[in-house]
């Protein structure tokens, strides 16, 4: 019966058609779940890791391109320098090395600079009735919101006239409104108290999300010339002193010409030249999108290097259980090449269950790293990107994986000789 059967498959082995060979090789994996599943798991881990690592990570540097993007990548910023005390540094932007009158400056001298908006910026207590939270209040200038590209969603920014004479009039964001007016969705017209000061609400910005582990729904804006005035006190020697200066350009490509007209007129005007340091410092919003998405991408593909070794392991599991099978299978093959089966017949046949084993964990593999990216991506709300590059390298891993861990098995099987493989047990 068993010769028959063996027979049987070694004349249809013998003229190597492709897809019964496949079928064979499904037939006798599925003989054997358990270990098929187990053979299957390091291949599995491998490319699902790969496919859920490369989505991760194009997902978060998309966000992050996104939030610096919403800022505008056009934009340079200009921070105060640090004070010392003692010969201990503070900070960026402890000391009044900036003015208003420095961001006037910039806007008529720099020829590169579009829009200029200086602000001043310090976390207070604000106060509504019964309600109170700790948040940024930034005094800035009529430039900011388009500077930043944020405007009111609800109400209106302030005018010129209410600029000039110091207007105590705010503008909260999102989450302010939602930590101090619990139970009101129209806060136009309510009056809040900032430092004991009280100040109109007269619009609500537009929500912005977050920017790393800054909240940038959390600020409240106020007239520039209100918030030194009534709550910092202009500290500077001469002019308004402000923490930062933003400066736009009329695109990215003349940012770099706006960074080196700003930085020669900000020497000027600060009396500093060589070997002296600046007491100021420019950051680049283009510089850290190119940044970040240089450590995220260096990032990725170190975690896919060691994604890649469980692939590694996958391929070598392969290999063990092949060889373990052509050993348990001696007297098959015995049998199929004492009716007939060539060589090519027999190694066409183990490296086919190699191959099918790998590519169905392949494809496990990328439908489970599709599954854990999509539960990232809105666990963690950032974008799902799924690449098809990353589907089509895991779906060649798998493919390859198969293919080397089979070779040395096949070939052992097809060397076998069949005389002394018919005397195995």
């Amino acid at each position: 019966m068993a010769k028959a059967y063996y027979a049987n498959k070694a004349k249809n082995t013998r003229t190597v058609p492709l897809l019964e060979i496949l079928f064979m090789a499904v037939e006798t994996l599925w003989s054997n779940k358990l270990r098929t599943g187990l053979t299957m798991l390091g291949v599995i881990i491998g490319i699902s890791s790969v496919i859920a690592i490369t989505s991760v990570g194009q997902g978060v540097q998309k966000s992050v391109e996104q939030q610096i993007q919403a800022l505008g990548t056009d934009v340079l910023q200009i921070l105060a320098g640090a004070a010392r005390s003692g010969n201990v540094r503070q900070g960026v932007g402890s000391s009044s090395t900036l003015t208003w009158e420095d961001a006037k400056a910039i806007a008529t001298q720099a020829p590169s600079a579009e829009l200029v908006s200086a602000y001043l910026q310090r976390n207070v207590q604000v106060v509504y009735e019964g309600q109170n939270t700790s948040t940024t209040v930034i005094g800035t200038d009529l430039n900011y919101p388009e500077v930043r590209n944020t405007r009111p969603q609800q109400g209106r920014y302030f005018t010129q006239e209410e600029l000039d004479i110091a207007a105590q009039f705010a503008i909260i964001g999102p989450t302010v409104q939602r930590t101090l007016f619990t139970q009101s969705s129209n806060v136009i017209g309510e009056r809040i108290r900032i430092q004991g000061e009280a100040y109109e609400v007269i619009g609500v910005m537009e929500p912005k999300g977050s920017q790393g582990p800054t909240d940038r729904d959390d600020q409240i804006f106020i007239p520039l010339t209100s918030m030194s005035k009534r709550l910092v006190g202009n500290n500077a020697l001469v002019g308004v002193s402000v923490n930062g200066i933003l400066v736009k350009s009329a695109n990215q490509e003349q940012l770099e010409a706006a960074q080196f007209q700003v930085t020669n007129l900000l020497r000027l005007r600060h009396n500093i030249y060589p070997p002296q340091a600046d007491d100021f410092r420019l950051t680049n919003q283009a510089d850290i999108v190119n940044t970040f998405t240089s450590v995220v991408g260096l990032f990725t593909v170190m975690i896919v290097a060691i994604a890649g070794i469980s692939l590694v392991v996958g391929g070598i599991g392969i290999a063990n259980i092949m060889l373990v099978s052509v050993v348990e299978r001696t007297r098959e093959i015995g049998i199929r090449k004492a009716v007939g089966a060539t060589n090519s017949a027999i190694l066409n046949q183990f490296l086919a269950e190699a191959i099918v084993i790998s590519i169905a964990g392949g494809s496990i593999g990328i439908g489970g790293g599709i599954i854990i990216a999509f539960a990232a991506a809105t666990t963690f709300k950032f974008p799902f990107v799924i690449s098809f590059l990353s589907i089509i390298v895991g779906f060649a891993l798998s493919l390859s994986v198969g293919l080397v861990a089979g070779v040395i098995p096949a070939r052992n099987a097809a060397k076998l000789d069949p005389i002394n493989a018919l005397r195995s047990d």
